[in-house]
């Protein structure tokens, strides 16, 4: 039943939808055209825009030209990157780069053009299509369509797992800034990052930190690019590269042992059995550091947004999960660990770091 004035479609009886849904119906809208966008990006990036563009104004003929393009499509895709913010048109068919699109040149050395890539490729988006089975089950998508996890997936695929490798470099590089300045390493000796990747991360540590000396420590394939960026950095005395699995053990040696986006990857108990072997080599008076976003206990609209989607990407596609504080204290806790702080970390938004000590 409905009154005189409304539909049972919710419309009015003129056909029109009622002013108080139009900002409802715009923002589903927007969030259904969302997955264009990403793709809108992805193409920026194969095809250069950013960097054949430079720092100065081009017109859609000449970017076209460079990339091996018509004019006309490129007119288009550049219209479209205008009208997301990440160009801005001056007159009709000329173009420059916006601050917010400037990330998108791989040149730069806060490009994200490596996370663009990984995070719109058809293996990670495959999982997503079975969101919904997921849900249902429980099960990892990612397993049942490709018939193995993902980082044994990664394995098989090299130049997939370097591009892995190389956005999850460019991911942590606003943690890299904060993070030295975050937490007093200085009255340590020695920092593990587990399961740290090319060294980004524990390098601005170290660098920040002269006396401190380090190991990153990861798979062989994670670790490929570690050897250079410690390199580059004037690092290789002070930090060693050491390969292993984190479910099997852990170097000891170290005061801290330093993990940035490796709990989330993993289920409740695969993330004890981590931190657990943290906690059998740690010294009394050590340290285990987790940097992961935390979910409030309500879910706040206005904030983190982000961060949800991110948990649901762990579900279909490795399994892990974002957590509350009290999800990590019960991780802690099995762990042998006791949780002494959780502290946002100042412009690396959604992450915080979370110390825990021996319990």
């Amino acid at each position: 039943m409905t009154d005189d004035d409304t539909t049972a479609s919710g419309a009015t009886a003129s056909g029109a939808a009622p002013k108080d849904t139009e900002g409802d119906r715009e923002l589903v809208a927007r969030l259904v055209f969302g997955s264009l966008a990403a793709q809108t990006v992805r193409a920026a990036v194969r095809l250069r825009v950013m960097e054949l563009i430079g720092d100065k104004e081009r017109s859609a003929a000449e970017v076209a030209a460079d990339a091996g393009a018509r004019t006309q499509p490129m007119t288009r895709l550049l219209r479209a990157l205008a009208s997301l913010g990440l160009l801005r048109e001056h007159t009709a068919g000329s173009f420059s780069v916006t601050p917010a699109g400037a990330p998108l040149d791989s040149r730069r050395p806060d490009s994200l053009t490596s996370l663009v890539r990984m995070f719109t490729e058809p293996t990670m988006l495959r999982a997503w299509e079975r969101l919904d089975d997921s849900v249902r089950t429980g099960d990892v998508a990612f397993d049942a369509i490709f018939g193995k996890d993902f980082f044994g997936h990664l394995k098989e695929f090299p130049e997939l797992s370097a591009e892995f490798n190389a956005a999850m470099s460019q991911a942590v590089m606003a943690t890299a800034t904060v993070l030295p300045h975050a937490f007093d390493f200085g009255r340590f000796g020695s920092v593990t990052d587990v399961g740290g990747g090319d060294g980004t991360l524990l390098s601005a540590v170290l660098r920040e930190h002269p006396k401190l000396t380090g190991v990153i420590y990861d798979t062989e394939e994670g670790l490929s690019r570690a050897p250079a960026t410690l390199e580059r950095q004037g690092l290789t005395a002070r930090c060693s590269p050491v390969a292993g699995d984190f479910f099997h053990s852990v170097p000891a040696g170290s005061d801290v042992y330093l993990m940035k986006s490796i709990v989330h990857d993993w289920s409740d108990e695969q993330a004890v059995t981590i931190l657990a072997h943290c906690r059998e080599v740690m010294p009394p008076a050590g340290r285990v550091l987790i940097v992961e976003p935390v979910l409030p206990e309500v879910v706040d609209a206005g904030t983190a947004g982000l961060t949800y989607l991110t948990d649901l990407n762990m579900m279909v596609n490795v399994g892990g999960r974002e957590r509350t504080r009290a999800d990590f204290e019960d991780l802690c806790r099995r762990a042998g660990l006791s949780l002494a702080s959780v502290t946002p970390l100042p412009r690396a938004d959604p992450y915080f770091l979370i110390e825990a000590t021996a319990a």
